[in-house]
């Protein structure tokens, strides 16, 4: 499986500005820019798009671990943040928030660490993650 995307620049760095495209045209020219990246700026940038991403690919993952164990996930709520310090991503910090029908905590626990350790968007980084999971 491949899957695609197209970014366009135009211009200096602060000045400039450009847009991404994805196949699916989910997103179609969306913009971004110096200030959408480093200020307020209306926008995306690529740090939300990994933690975009990293929520949805640990969302699935999740999903996926629990059933095979067993369990019915009702629901699985992940927000993702990524830190980027000195030029370099330096964290992503998944905080999850699930309803998952008679499933005991230290169990949920397990097979949540599981599936941030493993799935593909995870496994694509080089820096750390950190999980917040709470059983609701």
């Amino acid at each position: 499986m491949k899957r695609k995307a197209t970014a366009v620049w135009n211009g200096t760095i602060k000045e400039g500005n450009g847009h991404i495209t994805t196949a699916s045209t989910v997103l179609d020219k969306t913009q971004y820019s110096f200030n959408s990246r480093f200020a307020d700026g209306v926008g995306t940038n690529p740090e939300e798009l990994l933690a975009a991403a990293h929520a949805g690919c640990f969302s699935m993952k999740l999903s996926l671990d629990l059933t095979e164990a067993g369990f019915k996930p009702e629901s699985l709520e992940t927000e993702s943040t990524v830190t980027l310090e000195d030029g370099k991503v330096v964290l992503s910090r998944l905080s999850l928030k699930a309803k998952v029908p008679g499933i005991g905590d230290g169990d949920f626990q397990e097979i949540a660490r599981k599936a941030k350790d493993t799935c593909p968007i995870s496994v694509a980084f080089s820096f750390p993650i950190e999980l917040e999971a709470v059983l609701l």
